[in-house]
């Protein structure tokens, strides 16, 4: 072949001559063209494709200059004219070269249109039809452009035979489905038209299985074109005419005829037709039907939606939805439910009342899929679907459907994948709707969701601030990540939890709701199905999960929509549960959210920015405040007067504080606005520090309030009471760390304070105030009064002390409560204080002779703390309070003797035992060094002078008075050195009204006259001091030789016995009373001038008496006898000064017999009632061994009795109990007691072996020399049992 003719020199020559010709003469250069070699070039594959395409190009050529000529060659046989027509469709199958194959297409397309024939057209269809991969991309676009083709394959629709119409559907689907839609978008208007009107009856009268696929398939590409779903929705049905009835369908469903019969004669028809595919039982056509419907609407859901409606395909739809679970179906179904739900003829006409049963079941099935599309497809619709219904028609009327839905939910949610979690999340807040709620109001179930979504915060990836900081802007710009994801969820679940919210306030609000009373009868009982339990749920998961969640996910880079949210549902917390509140309230504000919110504010809505966040904010700062200040310690009167200025001051300030806490004191000393927005920071920085939030530096807080202050006066304003309030705690709170105030703050703070009617309504109880008002001389000479009354009245309240109607018992009882516990904390806080600034005594000491009763005791209690607490400032103390005291005192006196200390006079009289306790206490802390020891001169004097008065002159009734004033005397008498209580003792010796009382408590006693009633009969406390007051006045009337004007009658004869006969039912410290006295008076020989003592036949016998009686009268021998008797028994007690007190007692015994009469001495010491007591102490151990009292009685057998009674091994054993202790663990007493039986074992040499006499002398080096300080130390001390002071020095050995 030349280089231009259409031969090949090989083979040309076997053709006939009739398959050649010269297109134009030879020396004009034309072409010689051989339709046979070509036909054989293109089979040949011997022959390369670029000679192949060569040749295509030439025919190319051809076909354009020379028109006609290969038609006539062709037109000769028409077989050769198909065969050269397979042999290019065959090209278009095995070529490779891109360029061969554009060849092939342009002769194809050339040819055909040279050719006009129907013949060849029918041939290329044919061999479409046969051969698949003969697509659009190698049958040329441009076939498209040949418009008479076009209408040939439209009339070829119209032939009756069905395989022919599928061969030209199919054709127009490979021609229509180009890539880029290309073909389809370039057809010609009315080509379009046509095509689709023939397409819908085709369709509509299609029976072949085949067909109708094609026609489906055509149908969906169509349906793309917004112009050509124009002419298909506005074909009705009577414009296209069916030609016959018959069952399409291969599963027997009715035929299209059918449903026309049955539509209205204008009704669109292609509705009709998709209906009739979702019906089909191929789920392919179901599919392909489902997109047709979403490609129709998309182009305009308003426009297309009703005709579809009409045709109940939604209720087709959801029927496909409850019986499928095919993907595809699945997602196309619910695509097209989803845009047939913009238009509101969907509701109206109940299409999702019926359809949520059949939508709730496939989402169950769908969440267990492994394509996660579809179920996020059909929550989405689910979400619109509550979204869009209207109130007026319920989508669950009954309890079921709703706990259905939150089940499929509760799934939802709980998804891995956090897209799915998302939308179900979202659809959770579209359900948590009042008008979606069953009857009964399903509560359970809503938990559930609210558990599900709060379970799911575990898996979220929060970032780090590392994190944040290293990839926040990659993550930003990436969509798909992680820690996006989960911030969106976070979203949707904040907005969820916010309607979850929003519904139980709705609920709560409605009585109906709120009791659930269409509850089943089984269920009531039962707790999680109530609203209350909805309530706690929410705040039980906000409080633990979504805090800290949000905390942390907002630390580095807040997002304004989740604060937002996150801000509104701690707003909405307060009003849901109101009795938790409080505990609530105090846990956010402890732990920084004033911070939060306020920095929050600050940085993200500053310059009008983001004002739903402002207002979020604003919303939760204002019920957190009225929160806290509600339950602070407010006045009564002032409570809601203070609540209602809060809160006006909040709500129309807070939204114009846009400032962060850096920026917070320049607006507080340099803002030149109105006033009330620093009313607001001040309010709010002294809730925060009442929950220990310090938003600012104490002392920028204290210098700035101060400046407030004085600007305030300044321009002649006057602070709120609510302001001023808080400004005092600020000052108060921060004192501390700052500097000290100067004259002319002091005197701003002062006139501030001073505005307000009552200081009672500023106050509140907290120890800085007191320490405030304390601190500068200036505020405590007019409020410090009044905040220690306030302080103890507070305090009061909720620990009321014994009042005046209280029995002497129940105040006895209180007392010994009291002494066992320890001192409370108020108390600490003002003995602080009073150390700091000791003037504050003063003005306690005034509270207690001019306030009532119960104030005036709790006053009291205070200062007993005090003096009996530190001895590092008692000294000084003790001697500032006496002058005052004495003067309390006096006024006491004078007041008394105009009303008679025998008159019921309120206010004096109850402040008479309180200042009585008081001196009693001063006494008892007095240390040994102070000078009155020494001089018994000046005021300790003179109080003694005026309490024994008042004790002369009180009713033995006043107990209350009565016991404080002899408790005083004896402490007076006891404390001091004997050496110095000369003129004491001779001034309570000659006040006869004294010795008139103590006659009067004596002779009243039970003991001394059964006959009386208890309740006639003194306190026992009284009756132990009355003992206590006068063993004293006998021992030192005896030492000073005083003067005696009045003696006391005491019974010795009912003293013996109720040690001897009654000591099990005695109180031990009666006992111990009894035998101190009794001490007293055997040390005078029981001839002191102060007690006159009487006796009877049960201690001397019977008159006249014997010579023994006679020596030891008024005790007599048989006295003796029984004393000892009970003295033995009283050593076998456990009670430490019991022991004591007997020991001693015993010891005076011993001494005054062996001064009366020796042989009596030790006639008791000897009997056998002697050895068996010693018996019984040395087999009790060693611990009760060496107890000083008992080696003083061993001692004390020893000195009167030898040998006879105390035998060897009982040294012996004493000696082996020391070695196992060893002497340095003893006690000074109990090494005192040792020392002197040592030294007389060894002196008497009562052991008598050299290694006995030995260990004696090793263990008296060991001892040493005595020591005197032990003795010193405990002659000083005093121990209250009871209202009973007990002075250590009356008890020592």
């Amino acid at each position: 072949m030349t280089s231009r003719d259409i031969v090949c020199n090989k083979i040309h020559f076997r053709h006939d001559p009739k398959w050649s010709r010269r297109l134009g003469p030879v020396e004009g250069g034309g072409l010689l063209l051989c339709v046979a070699c070509l036909i054989e070039m293109i089979d040949d594959e011997d022959i390369a494709s670029v000679r192949k395409s060569s040749a295509l190009s030439s025919v190319s050529g051809v076909l354009k200059c020379s028109p006609g000529a290969l038609r006539e060659l062709l037109q000769q046989d028409h077989r050769v004219c198909l065969h050269f027509t397979a042999k290019l469709l065959g090209m278009l199958q095995t070529a490779e070269d891109p360029v061969t194959l554009e060849k092939v297409d342009q002769v194809l397309v050339q040819l055909l249109l040279e050719l006009q024939s129907e013949l060849s057209f029918r041939f290329v269809l044919d061999e479409i039809h046969k051969q698949p991969r003969l697509s659009p991309a190698c049958v040329s676009p441009a076939i498209v452009y040949t418009v008479p083709l076009l209408d040939r394959l439209c009339s070829a629709l119209l032939f009756p035979d069905e395989a022919l119409k599928g061969a030209v559907v199919y054709v127009w689907l490979q021609l229509l489905g180009a890539p880029g839609g290309s073909a389809a978008q370039s057809l010609p208007s009315a080509v379009r038209d046509r095509v689709c009107n023939v397409l819908l009856k085709t369709l509509a009268n299609a029976s072949s299985p085949q067909l109708l696929r094609n026609c489906v398939g055509l149908l969906s590409q169509l349906v793309h074109l917004a112009d050509a779903v124009s002419v298909l929705m506005n074909s009705l049905s009577c414009q296209v005419m069916c030609d016959e009835n018959e069952d399409i369908l291969a599963n027997n469903s009715q035929s299209l005829s059918q449903n026309q019969d049955q539509q209205p004669p204008d009704h669109c028809l292609l509705p009709l037709i998709l209906k009739k595919l979702l019906l089909s039982g191929d789920e392919n056509l179901q599919v392909t039907s489902a997109k047709c419907i979403a490609s129709v609407l998309v182009h305009s859901p308003s426009q297309y939606s009703a005709p579809f409606i009409n045709a109940d395909i939604p209720e087709f739809l959801f029927d496909r939805l409850a019986c499928s679970s095919n993907e595809v179906l699945l997602w196309s179904a619910y695509s097209c439910l989803l845009l047939l739900t913009e238009e509101p003829l969907f509701f109206s006409q109940c299409h999702s009342v019926y359809g949520m049963e059949s939508l709730v079941r496939s989402l169950k099935e769908s969440l267990q899929l492994t394509n996660l599309e579809v179920p996020k497809q059909g929550l989405l619709l689910l979400r619109e679907i509550l979204e869009r219904q209207p109130a007026t028609v319920r989508l669950f009327p009954s309890a079921p459907g709703f706990v259905a839905v939150s089940e499929v939910l509760v799934v939802g949610v709980s998804s891995t994948c956090l897209l799915v979690a998302t939308q179900a999340a979202s659809v959770t807040s579209a359900l948590f709707r009042l008008d979606h709620q069953s009857r009964p109001v399903q509560y359970e179930a809503m938990i559930k969701l609210i558990e599900a979504i709060t379970n799911r915060f575990v898996s979220l990836t929060l970032p780090s601030p590392a994190h944040l900081r290293s990839s926040g802007r990659m993550k930003r710009s990436d969509p798909s990540s992680q820690a996006l994801r989960s911030e969106g969820f976070l979203l949707q679940a904040l907005v969820c939890f916010q309607s979850a919210c929003r519904l139980a306030e709705e609920c709560a609000s409605d009585p109906v709701l709120k009791e659930n009373m269409f509850t089943a009868p089984y269920k009531h009982s039962g707790a999680q199905d109530s609203l209350e339990s909805l309530c706690q749920c929410l705040l039980r998961c906000c409080d633990a999960v979504w805090i800290p969640t949000v905390i942390r996910m907002c630390e580095r880079a807040p997002s304004a929509p989740i604060l937002q949210n996150f801000y509104s549902i701690l707003s909405s917390q307060f009003t849901l549960l109101p009795s938790l509140m409080a505990a609530f309230a105090n846990k956010l504000a402890s732990s920084g959210f004033y911070k939060l919110a306020v920095e929050h504010k600050g940085l993200l809505c500053a310059g009008n920015r983001n004002p739903n966040l402002n207002a979020s904010c604003c919303g939760f700062l204002q019920k957190l405040s009225m929160c806290l200040l509600s339950q602070s310690d407010l006045p009564s009167g002032s409570h809601q007067h203070d609540l209602k200025e809060v809160e006006n001051l909040l709500l129309h300030n807070l939204p114009s504080l846009c400032y962060r806490l850096s920026e917070w004191p320049s607006v507080l000393c340099e803002y030149q606005g109105p006033q009330a927005p620093k009313y607001c920071l001040v309010i709010m920085l002294r809730l925060a520090l009442q929950q220990g939030d310090r938003l600012l530096p104490d002392q920028i807080v204290f210098s700035n309030v101060v400046w407030l202050l004085r600007s305030v006066q300044e321009q002649g304003c006057v602070l709120p009471h609510s302001v001023l309030r808080s400004a005092l705690y600020l000052l108060a709170v921060t004192q501390d760390k700052s500097p000290s105030l100067d004259g002319a703050s002091l005197n701003c703070i002062s006139k501030a304070l001073s505005s307000c009617q009552s200081f009672s309504s500023l106050y509140f109880h907290h120890p800085a105030l007191i320490h405030f008002m304390c601190r500068y001389p200036e505020l405590a000479e007019k409020f410090a009064a009044l905040v220690l009354e306030l302080w103890l009245t507070k305090e009061q309240d909720t620990n009321t002390g014994p009042t005046r109607a209280d029995t002497q018992e129940e105040k006895e009882s209180r007392a010994d409560e009291r002494s066992d516990q320890k001192t409370d904390t108020e108390t600490m806080e003002l003995l602080s204080v009073m150390e700091k600034y000791p003037a504050v005594i003063l003005t306690l000491l005034d509270m207690v002779c001019t306030r009532e009763a119960p104030l005036a005791e709790r006053v009291l209690g205070v200062l007993e703390v005090l003096l009996g607490g530190q001895r590092d400032y008692n000294i000084n103390l003790c001697t500032n309070l006496r002058p005052a005291l004495l003067q309390a005192l006096q006024r006491v006196s004078v007041v008394n003797t105009d009303h008679g200390f025998e008159e019921e006079y309120s206010a004096q009289v109850n402040s008479l035992p309180l200042v009585l306790k008081l001196l009693c206490v001063t006494q008892a802390s007095d240390p040994p060094s102070s000078p009155h020891y020494s001089n018994m001169e000046g005021v300790h004097f003179k109080l003694l002078y005026h309490v024994s008065n008042i004790a002369g002159r009180l009713k033995p009734t006043k107990t209350e008075s009565l016991l404080p004033a002899i408790s005083y005397l004896y402490c007076c008498l006891s404390l001091s050195p004997a050496h110095c209580t000369d003129r004491a003792v001779s001034m309570l010796l000659s006040n006869s009204g004294l010795m008139d009382q103590l006659q009067t408590v004596f002779s009243s006693s039970s003991f001394s006259a059964p006959s009386l009633s208890p309740s006639a009969c003194p306190p026992l406390a009284l009756l132990c001091c009355c003992h206590l007051l006068l063993s004293s006045l006998i021992t030192l009337q005896r030492v000073h030789s005083t003067q005696v004007h009045k003696s006391i009658t005491w019974s010795l004869d009912t003293a013996v016995q109720r040690l001897l006969t009654q000591k099990r039912n005695t109180d031990s410290l009666l006992l111990i009373s009894y035998l101190r006295l009794l001490q007293a008076l055997l040390d005078t020989d029981l001839a002191s001038e102060v007690v006159c003592l009487t006796s009877g036949p049960g201690l001397v016998g019977l008159r006249p008496l014997g010579i023994e009686d006679g020596a030891l009268y008024p005790l007599g021998s048989r006295g003796a006898q029984c004393l000892s008797i009970a003295l033995s028994g009283l050593l076998l007690q456990k009670h430490e000064l019991l022991l004591r007190a007997s020991v001693n007692c015993l010891s005076s015994l011993l001494g005054f017999l062996q001064r009366k009469s020796p042989a009596t001495a030790k006639h008791v010491v000897c009997q056998p009632w002697s050895r068996f007591l010693l018996h019984s102490l040395l087999s009790s151990g060693k611990s009760c061994l060496l107890h000083p009292a008992i080696l003083r009685f061993i001692i004390l057998l020893l000195q009167d009795s030898g040998t006879p009674v105390l035998r060897e091994p009982d040294l012996l054993q004493v000696m082996e109990a020391v070695e196992r202790r060893g002497v340095k663990e003893l006690s000074k007493e109990a090494e005192q007691a040792l020392r002197l039986l040592l030294t007389q074992i060894q002196s008497r040499d009562l052991l008598p072996r050299e290694e006995h006499k030995q260990k004696v002398k090793n263990m008296i080096e060991e001892l040493g020399e005595p020591d005197q300080s032990c003795r010193r130390s405990q002659s000083h001390n005093v121990l209250h049992v009871g209202d009973v002071p007990l002075c250590l020095s009356d008890f020592v050995l």
